[in-house]
């Protein structure tokens, strides 16, 4: 990749308001707003990078998903706001790097589970451990400990 995340998000956001696309304006200057305040808070020493950028784009799409259920469990009150939400999980989905796929995931949880010294569903968190160390936030934490669980109980 060429040019920064930074900067792609400054070219979306200029065409965006060219086109008169308040949705991913909006999205944008969200995201925007998230990384700014990650760049002014007291304790950060960092610097503004893809890596942060993703952090910000992977924590927003985590928050989307979470309100998302409660728009869902609304009925028809939430409706159009889980619409609007499936735009932006979509966006931030365009965004992030490709998650790795439940196969992999699970011939990399069988793998973890073959090496430990015994078969025990206490052992869950050490298997998570290493499948994260392994692919980072490519692989889905709550389907790698689904599929931990299921092959430490097996």
């Amino acid at each position: 990749m060429s040019e920064n995340l930074e900067a792609q998000l400054r070219s979306q956001l200029t065409t965006a308001m060219k086109a008169k696309d308040q949705r991913t304006a909006n999205l944008v200057r969200m995201i925007n707003t998230k990384i700014m305040e990650r760049r002014t808070a007291k304790d950060f020493t960092g610097q503004v990078d893809d890596k942060l950028v993703l952090e910000v784009i992977q924590s927003y799409k985590k928050q989307m998903e979470k309100a998302r259920a409660d728009f869902v469990a609304a009925g028809d009150k939430g409706k159009a706001q889980v619409e609007e939400i499936d735009f932006e999980l979509a966006w931030c989905t365009k965004m992030l790097p490709a998650q790795v796929g439940e196969d992999e995931l699970r011939a990399a949880v069988a793998s973890a589970v073959a090496a430990l010294p015994a078969k025990d569903p206490k052992m869950a968190g050490r298997i998570i451990g290493a499948i994260k160390k392994q692919y980072g936030d490519r692989a889905d934490a709550q389907l790698v400990k689904k599929l931990a669980d299921e092959a430490l109980s097996g």
